[in-house]
């Protein structure tokens, strides 16, 4: 087998930064631009995303240019359009996708939560070779679920430059929720900066983007508040754990600009709608390394599916939403125009979008909350010994300098920054599958994983263990396992598992919600069920794109 998705270099970025430099000239000379000209005026409309319909598509992956922040680059596209077109599928219909790629390079599509069979699953060196230059590769497949979902590439970066869309799936059986609109929000963070560079600072010093530690004037103000000795004592604590209390995000809005359907906060999407109107918004976090909290001022979000699986519905102001998750919400406008309002975690900046009853009408956009700092529950997880979970030990390595004793297991937790805001914020806790669970056998065994990390190597593992040092996890076809993921850093993981469903448990082990992606918070104990009917090799990793890059990844191998 050619070797798998995550991979990292230290060679010199001189060939990439070529083909990247031949790739812009290319470019602009094809489109009569100056190739030369230093900067250009920032992207200031929304392009609407183009959608397509049927059984068949055609998508060819290439090279085009972009310019979100005044500077012109070069994006990975999908038909010539960031994000992807949005593709429409119905419920019980074969698909059947050509893939041409016209990079310089290998690429890929992987159908982000789809079930289907292991051949289409879209990760290189995992399910296929993955599609080489001038190439063209047909997925084919039944469609065997429905709702929101997306698409990404599976190889390098290219996901982080642009190749990424959202799927929006059709039931076979009339909806179970009336709507006169449904909109697409598709959120995702973009770079100026090389992928490969932007790796290498984090490498160096993996706090390079964080601009919200603590600073003299923090220390000050602390200690006015709470006494010169309390604010000593706190910084004291941070300092031998070798721990920031800001430490949210390893890249920011210092690089990162939020787009939301592919337009910046100054490009402004707009979604019109009109008086009366009850409409559904599916929103997707298409990006490579960014949690959002998404919320509409004076309007009221009822959530109705998490990661295409319908739940309960349950009325929210707010919610968080991690790096390949979705969430479908209703919402019923009533004044002339709204903001659809993500912040990113660390609330280092946003991306938003206007609904709207005219076209040129705003509404005013929130501020930025002041970012809290993590607690003593993210750092160390339960100090409450009558609710300590026994489990295996994490070993410190080279790989892995952190360590949680009793992870807290408090699923009606939002997490750091949505805590005591004022505002009514949706936990897991909140999410109830519409449905039962298919599978009611109870595990026959138990698969527990730490998530691990050494930050000031920059490098994520699983269990101690990176991705190139490790050997595939076996599974058995027709199990039914319990997984245990226990989060021994301070950093938020949504953790992906390929090709199956994860039934995600309450505390005490009753079955709460289905989903494709799971966030485990700092210092934090998830459990779900999986009901292993998938033969073959499927990746598992974390969705922060530069945590699977740097190792925090696995294959599942079902026989």
């Amino acid at each position: 087998m050619k070797s798998l998705a995550p991979q990292t270099t230290d060679e010199p970025l001189t060939r990439r930064r070529f083909v990247q430099g031949s790739v812009l000239l290319a470019l602009c000379a094809k489109l009569n631009l100056a190739a030369a000209q230093p900067a250009l005026a920032a992207q200031k409309t929304a392009q609407a995303i183009p959608e397509l319909h049927g059984n068949e598509f055609d998508l060819v992956i290439d090279y085009s240019l972009v310019n979100f922040t005044g500077k012109l680059c070069v994006a990975t596209t999908v038909n010539g359009s960031l994000p992807a077109p949005t593709l429409h599928w119905r419920e019980g219909e074969t698909v059947t996708i050509r893939v041409t790629n016209k990079l310089s390079e290998p690429t890929s599509i992987h159908w982000h939560g789809i079930i289907l069979p292991n051949a289409m699953d879209g990760v290189p060196g995992v399910t296929f070779a993955g599609i080489e230059p001038n190439t063209t590769f047909t997925y084919r497949f039944k469609v065997q679920q429905a709702g929101t979902y997306w698409y990404h590439s599976h190889s390098g970066f290219q996901a982080q430059t642009g190749l990424y869309g959202a799927i929006v799936i059709a039931p076979a059986q009339p909806e179970n929720h009336a709507v006169q609109g449904d909109h697409v929000m598709l959120l995702s963070d973009w770079t100026d900066e090389d992928p490969m560079r932007l790796l290498q600072k984090l490498r160096l010093q993996s706090d390079y983007y964080n601009e919200a530690r603590p600073t003299l004037q923090d220390f000050i103000r602390d200690a006015k508040q709470h006494g010169l000795s309390d604010a000593l004592e706190a910084r004291k604590m941070w300092n031998e754990m070798r721990m920031s209390p800001t430490d949210f995000a390893d890249v920011s809005g210092k690089t990162y600009t939020y787009l939301l359907n592919g337009a910046s906060p100054q490009a402004n999407a707009t979604v019109l709608f009109k008086a009366g109107d009850k409409i559904r918004l599916r929103l997707i976090n298409g990006a490579a390394q960014s949690y959002f909290d998404v919320r509409i001022p004076d309007l009221k979000l009822t959530v109705i599916a998490s990661d295409g699986q319908d739940v309960v519905p349950v009325t929210v102001d707010e919610l968080r939403i991690g790096p390949g998750e979705t969430y479908d919400v209703l919402i019923a406008p009533h004044d002339a125009a709204y903001t659809v309002f993500a912040q990113s975690l660390d609330r280092s900046a946003y991306a938003r979008a206007t609904l709207a009853m005219a076209e040129n009408l705003q509404a005013a956009v929130p501020h930025l909350d002041a970012p809290q700092w993590l607690n003593m529950d993210d750092m160390m997880g339960d100090m409450d010994e009558r609710h300590a979970v026994r489990h295996k030990a994490s070993e410190y390595t080279p790989n892995n300098d952190m360590r949680v004793d009793t992870p807290r297991r408090n699923l009606d937790d939002a997490g750091v920054n949505l805590r005591d805001n004022g505002r009514r914020v949706l936990s897991y806790a909140d999410l109830r599958s519409v449905l039962p669970q298919a599978d009611t056998r109870a595990p026959s065994r138990e698969i527990e994983l730490h998530l691990t990390g050494n930050m000031g190597r920059y490098v994520w593992s699983i269990d101690g263990v990176t991705f190139a040092h490790s050997q595939p996890i076996p599974f058995k076809l027709g199990e039914r396992l319990r997984v245990v993921l226990v989060n021994d850093t301070m950093m938020l993981h949504p953790f992906h598992l390929h090709g199956m469903w994860s039934d995600v448990e309450d505390e005490n082990g009753e079955f709460l919600v289905r989903k494709h992606t799971v966030t485990v918070q700092p210092s934090q104990r998830v459990c779900y069920r999986v009901s292993v009917d998938a033969l073959g090799h499927w990746a598992w990793h974390c969705h922060l794109d530069y945590h699977m890059e740097a190792g925090m990844f696995r294959v599942v191998h079902v026989s």
